[in-house]
This record gives C-alpha cells, structure tokens and sequence, in this order.
C-alpha cells in the first residue's frame, strides 16, 4: 500500500524519502513568492520573516500535483491511502476527494481511501509515524487504516502560542476569540475540537502555562507511560525542552519527539508557539 500525506503533518524531508510516503507539500507565499512546504522553504526561514514584520500567506497542495499520483497509483493497481490534514483548517483534504473522483472517472478501479485526520502538526505526524511503522511490520492494509481512524479520533492536541493575533488574520481562530494578553503577560492554551482551533483559558506566563498543559494532559491522557508524546514549537526549542523535562518527570511516557513546526502551519501559529499531543485512549 502506497502512503500519502501533506506538510501539515510537520515529518521532515528525510523521513517521506525514508519510508516512501508521498508527500503533498502546502504552499508559502511570502511577497510574490511562492514556495513548497518541506521541499523549497525552510520554516526557520518563515519565522524570520514573521519577527521582521511581513506576513507569509499559506495555500493549499497542488491539485496536480495530486492528480500525478493517483493516476500513478490507479496505474499501478496499487493501493493508496491518503493521511489528510485536518478539512478545518485547510481545503487540501477537500480537493483530494475531488481529484480522485476525476481520476476514478477513467481509472474506476482507483483504490484510494482518503481520511480527514481533524489533526494538525505532529499530532497528525504521529498518525503518519504510526502508519509508516506498520507498513514496514507488514501490517494489512484494512488495520493500517482502522488504526489511523482511531488514532485520528482521539488524539489530543494542547498548545500556546506568543500572539493569537496570527491566527486570527489566517481566520484559523476568530478575532472574537483571540483573547490576546501581550501587556499582561497572558499566554492563551488552546486544543482542537473536530478539527477546529478553540481558546480553553487565559494563563499568566509560561510557567503557569506549562503546568496547566501538564494537568489538562494528567485529566484527559490514557496510560500516559505507555505513549509516544509529540511536542512542536515555533523556532523557540529551549522551551519546548523544559516542557518535555517536566513530562519525562511526571509521566515517564515511552519517548518524546520534538519538532519544529514547519513552514505551513508555523505561518499562522507565529514563533513562540508550544504544541503539545498525545492519545486520550490507547486501545
């Protein structure tokens, strides 16, 4: 079975070469350039721009580049599965589904299954992760996808950012919502309902911030010692290491994986930004 996923999943380049995921890079757009996701951008690169007052703009995988593969998968009577980032938060699932009716339209035989994750970074990279491991155990095809779908259903995602304002621009959260704090030192914790960014609560400062991570994580984790946790950030690693210190201490989970956030997702979330997910059942 052939693997697909896009950028949103924040994997590096040398992972989808490695395991031989097909990748649909997001688009960048900073000024009048454009550039793929992963493949021609740097998000060290985004987060520089970001501190120097532009505003990268994001668009979603190209449809022909999606047309290509299925056509190539359909070729090959091979079959696909597409790991989608959240249809909340981009138009990419929705156009996989198109571009794959076109296709099936002459290859009516395309056996494709396309899952909309409602995850987003490394919570919809540790979806990617786990069905990579499996494909390589030889796992069938109908397990890989029941275990994406439950994977995809419950898990968890927790995180800060500097200034919502980013997001509100993007329209990933409403200005209505965006209960920024800056003079205040107020650091929002937000987590993602069916697919959607949401505001929990308003905390003073990242100390207070990273232990409410720790305790919502505590109330709605599942045999927390057991997991894979996954913790990205926005160009800003010495915090994501205090955070993964402190759920080392208390949890003691299997591993963590930190990453930065990358190019697509990080032009809306801003520098700054904590992200932290995890499963809310295992099994």
């Amino acid at each position: 079975m052939k693997l697909f996923a896009d950028s949103a999943c924040d994997l590096s380049k040398p992972f989808f070469e490695t395991n031989g995921v097909g990748l649909f890079p997001l688009r960048v757009h900073i000024g009048d350039q454009e550039y793929k996701d992963v493949l021609t951008i740097d998000s060290k690169q985004v987060y520089e721009e970001i501190r120097n007052g532009h505003h990268p703009k994001t668009s979603q995988a190209s449809p022909e580049e999606m047309m290509a593969a299925f056509e190539e998968l359909a070729a090959a009577d091979e079959e696909g599965l597409y790991i989608a980032f959240s249809s909340e938060l981009s138009g990419t699932y929705s156009t996989a589904v198109m571009v794959a009716e076109q296709v099936r339209e002459e290859h009516p035989g395309l056996k494709l299954t396309i899952i909309d994750t409602k995850c987003a970074s490394l919570g919809y990279g540790l979806i990617v992760e786990e069905a990579a491991r499996m494909q390589q155990e030889g796992k069938p095809a109908e397990e890989i996808i029941a275990r994406v779908r439950f994977m995809a259903e419950h898990m968890e995602h927790l995180f800060t950012v500097e200034d919502l304002d980013y997001m509100a621009r993007g329209g990933r959260v409403s200005k209505t919502s965006a209960f920024v704090g800056g003079l205040l030192n107020i650091k929002p914790l937000l987590h993602v309902e069916d697919g959607k960014l949401v505001p929990l609560e308003k905390l003073r400062g990242r100390k207070k911030v990273l232990k409410r991570m720790l305790d919502v994580m505590e109330e709605r984790g599942d045999r927390l010692g057991e997991q894979r946790i996954a913790l990205s950030h926005g160009d800003d690693e010495p915090f994501a290491l205090e955070m993964k210190q402190l759920i080392e201490e208390r949890f003691h989970p299997l591993d963590i994986e930190i990453h930065l956030i990358g190019s697509a997702v990080g032009a809306h979330a801003g520098p700054g930004t904590l992200a932290l997910f995890f499963l809310n059942k295992l099994e």
